[in-house]
């Protein structure tokens, strides 16, 4: 999962960056959208990407789940300032299966970093698969992201595993977990706090 992103340049920096306070516009991502912001999602979530993805990748999640992916917006010229895209399928546990919700990606760019838009985007995206069922929320973060790991353990989420050398740098991540039903004690146990499963970028 990417975490955060940074800008390249003062140039780059949103206005809200540069002194300005103004609310910024979280709006749900449409299909019409792509053209506009597609290129702008896929540079902000690049720069600090654990791993490659191609264009296919992203368009796995927005164009069937684009209603669980939310992008904050600088209110005076409406350009990217965070993005999280997100899924949610059912999931085979054994004879249980479950309404799992995934955080696949989750950036903000480096200026608006400490505002709370990471936290805003991810209690959206929670909402979100709230009412459409979900039954949990599952994530990977690298185990040396502090930030993100704090972030999510803010909101509920709890450290499931540990998966050793899970990225492509060779780095460790943790699976992380916000079950929003309570478990069944008679059902079979959840794997999301017990599997090893790579993740679902093999489009």
């Amino acid at each position: 999962m990417a975490t955060v992103a940074t800008a390249s340049s003062s140039s780059d920096l949103p206005r809200t960056a540069k002194g300005l306070t103004a609310e910024l516009n979280y709006v749900r991502y449409e299909h019409r959208l792509e053209e506009q912001y597609l290129p702008a999602i896929r540079a902000l979530i690049s720069k600090d990407l654990s791993e490659p993805y191609s264009i296919y990748v992203y368009r796995y999640f927005l164009y069937q789940w684009g209603h669980l992916c939310f992008m904050a917006l600088d209110p005076f010229d409406s350009s990217l300032i965070g993005v999280i895209i997100c899924k949610l399928e059912p999931h085979s546990v054994h004879s249980a299966p479950t309404n799992r919700g995934y955080i696949a990606m989750l950036a903000v760019a480096a200026p608006c970093r400490g505002r709370g838009v990471a936290t805003s985007l991810v209690k959206m995206a929670i909402d979100a698969m709230a009412s459409r069922n979900a039954d949990e929320i599952v994530l990977e973060t690298e185990e040396t992201n502090v930030s993100a790991m704090r972030l999510y353990e803010r909101l509920g989420f709890l450290r499931s595993k540990k998966l050793h050398r899970y990225y492509l740098n060779g780095n460790s991540a943790y699976r992380l977990v916000l079950l929003l039903k309570p478990i069944d004690p008679d059902g079979p146990a959840d794997l999301a706090l017990e599997e090893h499963e790579r993740g679902t970028f093999t489009v």
